[in-house]
């Protein structure tokens, strides 16, 4: 066995380091460069259910010292909604996640009768039913004005379920949860009404979406000279004598969702309006009982909308 002279110039030494590698350059076998590498990965990059997963692992599933397991979940959820969830995008749509769901049937159990509730939040833009969303896609807003009255409840219940565990001296503030679903609950379950009523009608769209009908469809906007109301020419084919007569006609374009309100009272309700210099006006309004249904105000809305914008 024959060992090489280490002082040979033709023998690197075994102390001496390796030539540095310069990015872009073949290394001395005369094979192509490594490829750079790949950014690590952090908590706010990883895929959306793995984030989901852990974030629901930071629950406690054994009790404490001095206080059991379901005063420690409460004080998570309470660290979810104050903390949590304001470090980022991803950390906010994970903790919401939990905390909407699991607040959930708390909500619908104070949902007046014979009021309906739908707070589930709807993206601001459509997507396919069967495609899942990619995190570009993932909107932090909704069209669903009822998802932040969930929302707002949800605020307000951690604090004080985490305030009654701490002092058993604590009231609960029961005009907080009134004001809540005497007012707000049903107002904002109204406006989706109306929207979705609206656009089935053809007299109100949603930000960013055509209308879905022709008659009200989008094209050359004629402002009416006495209301301001955006109008869209539609033309009508009729048959007269020896050949078509053409009639032109002025269609109503529908309001930006956006652009509308709900004011609520026990006795009446209304459509506000807000313009671009952010004045508000009622255009539409009607009477109401107080136990009755929260969808058929909404349809005789639509229906007296319908009437003000051919009007006009």
């Amino acid at each position: 066995m024959i060992l090489p002279d280490e002082k040979s110039p033709t023998m690197p030494s075994a102390s001496q380091p390796p030539p540095p590698y310069m990015a872009g350059q073949a290394n001395p076998n005369g094979l192509p460069p490594f490829p750079h590498c790949r950014p690590a990965m952090t908590l706010s990059t990883l895929p959306s259910h793995l984030l989901l997963q852990i974030v629901h692992m930071t629950f406690p599933q054994t009790p404490g010292i001095d206080e059991g397991r379901l005063e420690r979940q409460r004080k998570t959820l309470y660290w979810m909604s104050v903390s949590l969830r304001l470090v980022n995008r991803a950390l906010y749509i994970a903790s919401m996640h939990i905390l909407r769901s699991t607040y959930l049937p708390a909500y619908d159990s104070l949902v007046r009768s014979p009021y309906s509730s739908d707070p589930f939040p709807l993206p601001t833009s459509p997507q396919s039913a069967f495609a899942p969303p990619t995190p570009t896609d993932i909107r932090l807003g909704t069209i669903q004005r009822e998802t932040a009255t969930l929302d707002l409840f949800i605020a307000l219940k951690v604090r004080e379920d985490v305030w009654l565990d701490d002092s058993e001296l604590h009231l609960e503030r029961d005009e907080s949860f009134k004001d809540i679903f005497d007012l707000t609950q049903p107002r904002s379950r109204l406006e989706d009404l109306v929207r979705v009523y609206g656009v089935r009608e053809g007299v109100i769209t949603t930000d960013g979406l055509a209308p879905p009908y022709s008659g009200y469809g989008s094209g050359n906007l004629t402002p009416s000279p006495t209301s301001g109301v955006f109008r869209t020419p539609a033309v009508v084919h009729s048959s007269s004598g020896k050949g078509k007569q053409i009639v032109r006609s002025l269609k109503p374009a529908p309001l930006q969702f956006s652009s509308l309100s709900v004011s609520f009272s026990p006795r009446r309700v209304g459509l506000v309006l807000t313009t671009a210099g952010k004045s508000r006006r009622t255009i539409v309004e009607t009477e109401r009982t107080r136990d009755e249904r929260l969808e058929s105000a909404a349809k005789r809305l639509v229906r007296l909308l319908t009437t003000f914008l051919d009007e006009r």
